[in-house]
């Protein structure tokens, strides 16, 4: 066959094929009524199904946080027909101008995809308007869940949910206009393993706006995958005891199992209902919350930085007897020219150094862990590399360092060391008369209540400690996080730990002890106060404690601000607390009744109260 005749085959062949195809639409499009009326009555539309998000439970499986389901109205601009928009707003209870904004602005964003006119609508109210949606066409209902908290308890730690804003959709493709996102505390640390993964669905409605089925037998459909569960350390009996203690006072609490790392309780105060951040109310009640001046969004037990006060004492206890500059039965006149203190006996040994918390006695133990004579011909290099060694020694104990714990953002306080000082006075130009307030714990010493608390734990352990950490597992209550079981030791031998201990008991148990209102009955506590100095007003009250003695089961770190001495207030909290956990009572109920009734921030207090109705945005 030759060139011309291959040519015309061709021809007729693809002229055949074009005409089967102007023959079969024909045939649809004006022979076949099924087909005209399948047009004419199905359309497909894309469902995305949102995933239910991770619950939250206690150490003892009890309920933190929980969904409640709520339905998004959404809008498709190109399905839409002429419709009553002055029903449609009655029926949806939206303003008729904000109506037609919404559908104005659903339009100029897209013809074809849908956009969300009203948010959150309660199961029940929805129930209501969806029998409606029938006269619609071009709006329908997609599901979602909002965050509940039964217990209503533990809002720092917990944190809260918000719409993502241009930015992270933009940063993270997951994310799409509408969606929410876990904002502080378990929500943000823990999102990608709560939030899941959404699923899409593509289905056929009818002109009644009626699903009929699957597109496609469900081919193109992707399975939603919910969020794992979190499964924490939390005591919840002891959160909600350490809030109402707290309660009328700025402060907080940190509870840790000292054998574990796990966080028992943590309370900050001021706090707020968790419940104001939830739904349509949620920026309303952000704004209140934070223009209220007790500042009850801020977290302290996270982020506060306070001077650790005599805390400090029981690491330069330590630190002092590894490195042999003092003994255990060294003595120290209680000298107050040096630094001021109160009156108490003569401090012969380290424990009663402990007990009588004498500042003297620590002026005189940090000038000699700095000045070593290390370098003979300059007392100011000599000093640099005393404190150099002691600032890593501090590292080791975690401080001066933000915490490796699984919540966001952590202050991690300051331990200054010879370049701190270098800026500040210009390299050796200091030396320890220019820096010995640090021995009591003051000066350029800071502190964040979660690294004090892991101090105790420290010290109840004997040098050693777990991570703090509020998750123990996710998805599996029995997957408990390799990440924490990596055990810290500390620089410093083990069998010092029995001397500190014992003047840490000495602080509860023995007369002349600055925490005698911690004790507890048939239980050996453990514990130091602190004062931490506060230019702005009344000193902060601090106590650090671990109990019982013999086999610690719980560390804790105490704050009270504005409030004088840790034994006054810092101190029986912590007891009380430590009390409930290890006895599950409390046999002080004139002691308790005290510090629930005590309020220190009343010329302060502006609490936001939520709304008895939801208010729309």
């Amino acid at each position: 066959m030759n060139f011309e005749s291959r040519k015309y085959v061709l021809i007729a062949a693809v002229g055949a094929i074009a005409v089967i195809f102007i023959l079969r639409l024909l045939w649809i499009q004006v022979v076949d009524d099924k087909w005209k009326a399948s047009a004419a009555n199905m359309a497909e539309r894309k469902i995305t199904d949102y995933p239910a998000r991770g619950f939250i439970y206690d150490r003892k499986g009890r309920l933190m946080v929980a969904n409640t389901p709520v339905y998004d109205l959404m809008m498709v601009p190109k399905e839409v027909k002429a419709f009553d928009t002055a029903a449609f707003a009655d029926l949806i209870s939206v303003p008729l101008e904000e109506l037609r904004q919404r559908m104005g602005d659903a339009r100029r964003y897209s013809l074809y995809k849908p956009s969300v006119i009203e948010k959150q609508i309660p199961a029940g109210q929805f129930s209501a308007i969806s029998v409606h949606l029938h006269k619609y066409p071009g709006f329908y209902g997609q599901s979602r869940t909002l965050r509940t908290y039964p217990p209503r308890t533990a809002a720092h730690l917990l944190g809260y949910l918000s719409e993502v804003d241009a930015r992270k959709v933009e940063q993270a493709p997951y994310y799409k206009p509408g969606d929410v996102i876990g904002v502080g505390g378990l929500e943000q640390q823990y999102e990608e393993a709560l939030r899941g993964r959404r699923g899409v669905r593509y289905v056929l409605v009818d002109v009644h706006n009626n699903i009929k089925g699957p597109y496609k037998d469900g081919i193109y459909d992707t399975l939603a995958v919910e969020g794992k569960d979190l499964f924490t350390g939390i005591d919840l009996d002891m959160q909600l005891l350490g809030e109402r203690l707290l309660r009328n006072k700025k402060g907080s609490i940190v509870a840790l199992d000292p054998r574990t790392g796990e966080v028992l309780c943590l309370v900050s105060s001021p706090s707020y209902d968790p419940e104001l951040l939830v739904g349509r109310v949620r920026n309303t009640n952000y704004g209140i919350l934070q223009r209220d001046p007790i500042k009850p969004l801020f977290d302290r037990a996270l982020q506060a930085q306070y001077p650790p006060g005599s805390i400090f004492k029981i690491v330069q206890s330590l630190i002092a007897l590894d490195e042999g500059v003092i003994t255990t039965t060294t003595g120290f006149p209680c000298n107050k020219s040096l630094v001021g203190c109160h009156n108490h006996p003569y401090a012969g040994t380290i424990e009663q150094a402990i007990q009588y918390s004498c500042n003297p006695y620590y002026y005189q133990v940090f000038d000699r862990v700095v000045e070593r004579k290390l370098d003979k011909k300059s007392r100011f290099r000599d000093a640099a590399l005393g404190l150099a060694e002691w600032e890593r020694r501090m590292h080791s104990f975690g401080l001066g360092e933000k915490p490796r714990m699984d919540l966001p953002s952590l202050k991690g306080g300051n331990i200054p060391g010879p370049a701190y000082y270098d800026r500040k006075y210009g390299k050796e130009r200091w030396a320890f008369s220019t820096i010995y307030s640090v021995s009591i714990g003051q000066g350029e010493v800071l502190t964040v209540p979660i690294q004090m608390a892991n101090l105790a734990a420290i010290f109840a352990n004997k040098g050693w400690y777990y991570d703090p950490h509020v998750v123990r597992a996710i998805g599996d209550p029995d997957s408990v996080q390799a990440r924490y079981r990596e055990r810290h030791v500390v620089e410093a031998a083990p069998h010092w730990f029995d001397h500190i201990q014992e003047g840490m008991r000495r602080v509860v148990h023995e007369p002349g002890g600055t925490a005698r209102s911690a004790r507890i009955e048939g239980i050996t506590v453990c514990g130091k106060t602190g004062t931490a100095e506060n230019p702005h007003g009344q000193d902060h009250a601090v106590f650090i404690c671990f109990a019982p003695m013999e086999d610690p089961k719980v560390a804790m770190a105490v704050y009270v601000e504005n409030s004088g001495f840790g034994g006054t207030w810092a101190a029986p909290i912590a007891s009380l607390l430590m009390e409930q956990y290890l006895t599950d009572t409390i046999k002080r109920p004139e002691l308790m009744q005290r510090m629930l009734d005590s309020d220190l921030i009343a010329a302060e207090k502006d609490f936001v109260k939520k709304p008895k109705k939801p208010r729309r945005r």
